[in-house]
C-alpha cells in the first residue's frame, strides 16, 4: 500500500530535519574539531571552526525558540541536538582552555572567522542577510568620517605640495592580466594561510636572493654591511619592491629598509613605527644615508621637515595627519613592528592599509617599495598573514591578487591536490617573504654588541626632565661666572674653572638633596621605564626570552606590572633575596618556557648569574660604568651560550642620558687598551658623573656666549 501524501511529508521534513540544514554540518565540523584537540594543541584553522561552531550554534538555537510552524516535539528534538554539539564544545574547551575564551558572545571576530561562517551557512542553504552577500569593502575613504574633524596639515606642508603640485607622469605601459584558468573558481586564501600553518614543504622561509656584490658601494664610510644584508639590498637593485622583512632582532632590518629605499630611489619614503624606536629611525636614516634628511612627526606635526626625504611617524598619532599624507606622493612605505597592524578591524591597521593603497596607486607602475617589517609575523594564528599581506599588495580581503594569483596558476596544481600546498607556500615566500634567524648568519655577527635605541620622552614627565636639566645648567654658569669674576677667574684656565666647578658640583650632590645630576638620571629612568617594558614585551614575543635590567626598585616595578598585563610571565631578582630565592627565580627563567622575561636589579643580578636562556638583553637605566654594563650584558654572554648576544640599551634623547651613554662608550677603551693592547685614544680618569656635569656647562657657556 502506497503512503499517504500525510505520511511522505512528514518523512520529508524528519529527513530534511536530521540531513539537512546547518545542524549536520555543525556536527561533522565539531567532530573534527574535538578530533584535532585529542590529538594536541588545537590548530588556529579548527580554533576559527570552534569559534564560528559556536556562532551558529547560538544562532540556530535562537531561530529554533522563535521559529514557526514547528511542533514542540521537533522543537525539543532540534534543541537537543544543539545541546549534543554545545557538549562537544564545552568538552573540547576544557580540553584545550585556550578555546573557553572563543565560546564568549563578545570574542572578537576575525576575518576568517566571517568567511567561513559565511560558507557554513552557503552550505546549509541559508539565506544570507543583505549585509553579508559581499562584505563591503574597507579602503574606500583614506580618512574616515569619524577621523575628519582630527586631521592636522603641519605649515610646511603645503609649501611642499605647492612646490611640486604635478605628479611625474606614469609612463609604464599597463599590464596585462594574465589569463587564470584552472584557479578560477576556487577559493585560495584559505588554502594558502594552511600551506603556512603545515609548514608544507619545510624549509626556511626565505625568498631566493642574490649573492651579495664583491664590493660594497652602498653603506657609508666606516660601515660595512653584513653579507645577508648586502643580499637583501641587491635583491632591491635587481627590482623586487615588496618585502615581508622577518629577520630576527638584532639583524639590522631597520638599516637593510633605509638603504633599500636608497637604492628604489623611493623617496619621499614613509615610515610608521611604534613610538619606543622612532628616534633611532630618524638616527639610523642619518648613519646609513648621510646625503638623506628624516623628520620625525610628534603630536600636530607643527615642527615637521615637510621638504625631508625621510618622514617618520608612530602609530598612535597617525590618525591625525591621514589627509595630507595621503597627497604627499610617496614613493615608498615601511611599517616596522608590522604585526601591531594584525587586526583588520582595528583603526590602527585600516589607517596603514588605506595609505598603502593609495601608495601603490599614485606610483609610477604602481611599483612603490613596501616593506612590513617585524621578527614575529604570527603572534597567535597564521590569519595575522592577511593584513601584512594586503599591506604588501599581494592578497586583497578575499584573494589573491593578479601578480600572485599568475604565480599560483603556474604550479600548475589546485588545492584538491596534494602538491598545491608546498608549491603554494613557496609562491608567497618569493613574493618576497625574507627570513634570517642570527644561528643562521652567525659567522656575519659579533659575538656580543649593544645597540642603542633613542626614545623621546614628550610627556609631562619627559618636559619637566628637561627643564630641571636646564635649571641644573644655569646653575652651573651662575657659579661659573662667580668664578671667573673673582681671583680665580684669573688664575685657571676656562677648562680648569670648569673641571673643578663641576668636582664641587659633584661633591655636594653625593651629600646634599635636591635637584643634582644622580636625581636627574633616576627621573630619567622612570620615565623610559615603560617604554623599556613595552620594547622588551616585543622582544619577548618575537624570539623569546629577554632578561631586563634596571637600577631602581620603581623602574623594576613599573616593568614587572606593565609586562603582566601584556600577558607575559616574569621572575625576579633583587637584592633583598634570599640566595634560595634567587636561584629558584633563576632556574624558572632558565628552565620554565612559560617564563618570558627576567627582571633585574643592575647591582644585584650583575654578577654571579648565569641567564644564559636567553640571547637578548634590554637594558632600561643606564650605568655609571662601562665596567657594570658589560658585567650585565654577560649575565647571557656567557660559556655555553649558542646565538649572538644583542644589548638593547634604551636612551633618552635631547637628554643628559643620551651624552651618559656616549660617556660610558668612550670608557669602554679601557679594557681593550690594557688587556688587548687595542691602539685607542686614551679616555682620561675622569667619572663619567663628572664629564656629565662638564659637558652641561660648556653647552650653557656656549649658549652665553
Amino acid at each position: 500500500m502506497a503512503p499517504s501524501n500525510a505520511t511522505r511529508q512528514s518523512t520529508s521534513k524528519r529527513r530534511h530535519s536530521h540531513n539537512e540544514g546547518i545542524i549536520p554540518l555543525l556536527a561533522r565540523a565539531v567532530r573534527e574539531v574535538e578530533a584535532s584537540a585529542q590529538r594536541g594543541k588545537t590548530t588556529p584553522a579548527n580554533r576559527t571552526k570552534f569559534q564560528v561552531i559556536a556562532l551558529l550554534m547560538r544562532e540556530e538555537r535562537a531561530r529554533v525558540k522563535t521559529a514557526e510552524g514547528l511542533s514542540d516535539n521537533e522543537r525539543a528534538e532540534t534543541l537537543k541536538r544543539l545541546d549534543g554539539i554545545a557538549g562537544i564544545l564545552a568538552k573540547t574547551a576544557a580540553r584545550d582552555t585556550s578555546l573557553i575564551t572563543l565560546l564568549e558572545p563578545s570574542a572578537p571576530i576575525t576575518d576568517a572567522t566571517r568567511q567561513l561562517r559565511r560558507k557554513l551557512m552557503e552550505s546549509a542553504g541559508i539565506e544570507l542577510p543583505a549585509e553579508e552577500e559581499r562584505p563591503a569593502p574597507q579602503q574606500a575613504a583614506i580618512v574616515p568620517p569619524e577621523l575628519a574633524q582630527r586631521q592636522v596639515v603641519p605649515p610646511l606642508v603645503t609649501a611642499r605640495m605647492r612646490s611640486n603640485p604635478f605628479l611625474e607622469p606614469d609612463l609604464t605601459p599597463a599590464k596585462k592580466p594574465a589569463p587564470v584558468v584552472r584557479l578560477a573558481n576556487w577559493e585560495l586564501l584559505g588554502p594558502l594561510l594552511k600551506a603556512f600553518e603545515q609548514g608544507s614543504g619545510g624549509g626556511s622561509a626565505c625568498m631566493t636572493l642574490p649573492e651579495p656584490p664583491v664590493v660594497d658601494r652602498l653603506s657609508p664610510k666606516n660601515f660595512e654591511l653584513m653579507p645577508h644584508q648586502s643580499r637583501f639590498i641587491e635583491s632591491v637593485r635587481q627590482g623586487h619592491r615588496t618585502f615581508l622583512l622577518a629577520d630576527e632582532p638584532g639583524l639590522g632590518k631597520t638599516a637593510q629598509s633605509v638603504l633599500a629605499a636608497s637604492v628604489a630611489d623611493a623617496y619621499p619614503l614613509l615610515v610608521v613605527v611604534p613610538n619606543v624606536v622612532k628616534m633611532n629611525w630618524a638616527r639610523e636614516v642619518e648613519r646609513w644615508t648621510p646625503l638623506r634628511r628624516a623628520t620625525v612627526v610628534h603630536g600636530d606635526g607643527q615642527d615637521l621637515d615637510a621638504f625631508a626625504d625621510v618622514f617618520v611617524i608612530n602609530y598612535d598619532i597617525l590618525d591625525r595627519h591621514l589627509s595630507w599624507i595621503s597627497k604627499m606622493g610617496f614613493k615608498g612605505m615601511v611599517v616596522d613592528e608590522a604585526h601591531m597592524i594584525k587586526n583588520t578591524q582595528s583603526q590602527r591597521s585600516r589607517n596603514v592599509l588605506a595609505l598603502s593603497e593609495r601608495i601603490r596607486k599614485r606610483t609610477p607602475g604602481e611599483n612603490p617599495l613596501m616593506i612590513a617589517l617585524t621578527g614575529t609575523p604570527l603572534i597567535n594564528e597564521v590569519d595575522d598573514f592577511r593584513a601584512i599581506w594586503r599591506f604588501l599588495g599581494w592578497t586583497d580581503n578575499e584573494k589573491p591578487l593578479p601578480e600572485l594569483l599568475h604565480a599560483l596558476e603556474e604550479n600548475g596544481f589546485t588545492p584538491a591536490d596534494p602538491g598545491f600546498y608546498p608549491a603554494a607556500r613557496e609562491s608567497v615566500i618569493e613574493m618576497g617573504i625574507v627570513r634570517r634567524r642570527k644561528i643562521d648568519v652567525a659567522e656575519d655577527l659579533p659575538s656580543k654588541r649593544v645597540v642603542d635605541l633613542p626614545v623621546e620622552l614628550d610627556d609631562e614627565l619627559g618636559r619637566s626632565i628637561r627643564e630641571a636639566e636646564r635649571e641644573l645648567a644655569r646653575k652651573l654658569y651662575e657659579r661659573f661666572e662667580r668664578s671667573s669674576a673673582g681671583k680665580l677667574g684669573k688664575e685657571l684656565s676656562t677648562e680648569a674653572l670648569i673641571r673643578m666647578i663641576c668636582a664641587q658640583e659633584l661633591e655636594e650632590s653625593k651629600s646634599q638633596s635636591g635637584q643634582n645630576v644622580f636625581t636627574m638620571v633616576r627621573q630619567i629612568g622612570q620615565a623610559k621605564a615603560g617604554l623599556a617594558a613595552d620594547y622588551a614585551a616585543q622582544l619577548a614575543r618575537s624570539v623569546g626570552k629577554v632578561v631586563f635590567f634596571a637600577k631602581h626598585i620603581d623602574v623594576m616595578d613599573t616593568a614587572e606590572r606593565q609586562l603582566a598585563e601584556a600577558g607575559l610571565r616574569t621572575v625576579s631578582i633583587r637584592g633583598d633575596q634570599t640566595a634560595e630565592f634567587r636561584q629558584q627565580q633563576i632556574d624558572a627563567f632558565n628552565k620554565d618556557p612559560k617564563v618570558s622575561v627576567a627582571v633585574c636589579s643592575l647591582t644585584a643580578a650583575g654578577v654571579g648569574v648565569n641567564l644564559q636562556a636567553s640571547s637578548n638583553v634590554v637594558l632600561a637605566e643606564l650605568s655609571w660604568t662601562d665596567a657594570e654594563q658589560t658585567q650585565a650584558i654577560d649575565r647571557v654572554h656567557r660559556i655555553g651560550q649558542e646565538e649572538p648576544v644583542t644589548a638593547w640599551r634604551i636612551v633618552a634623547a635631547q637628554t643628559i642620558d643620551a651624552k651618559i651613554a656616549e660617556l660610558i662608550d668612550g670608557k669602554a677603551g679601557l679594557a681593550a687598551r690594557a688587556l688587548d693592547g687595542v691602539e685607542l685614544r686614551p679616555e682620561g680618569s675622569d667619572s663619567v658623573q663628572l664629564l656629565a656635569l662638564m659637558h652641561l656647562l660648556r653647552g650653557a657657556i656656549a649658549e652665553a656666549e
